[in-house]
């Protein structure tokens, strides 16, 4: 059986925290804006280190699995 836990949280988590999308940290205008589609170097960084630190949360500490049959 194959455990696509670790493959849902990753997809999930890139699209919402694709900066721009749904928020911005840091915006452009303010620290946090909300549906701008819009980016800078800056907020890539800090959505970078976000996701990686949920997704590790997500698979290691709490343990997500999801298997097919």
């Amino acid at each position: 059986m194959a455990d696509w836990g670790p493959v849902f949280v990753a997809v999930v988590l890139f699209v919402l925290l694709s900066p721009g999308l749904l928020f911005q940290i840091p915006g452009k205008g303010r620290l946090v804006e909300f549906g701008t589609l819009q980016t800078s170097g800056i907020a890539i960084f800090v959505h970078s280190i976000i996701f990686f630190a949920l997704t590790a949360i997500f698979i290691l500490a709490v343990g997500v699995h999801v298997y097919t049959g």
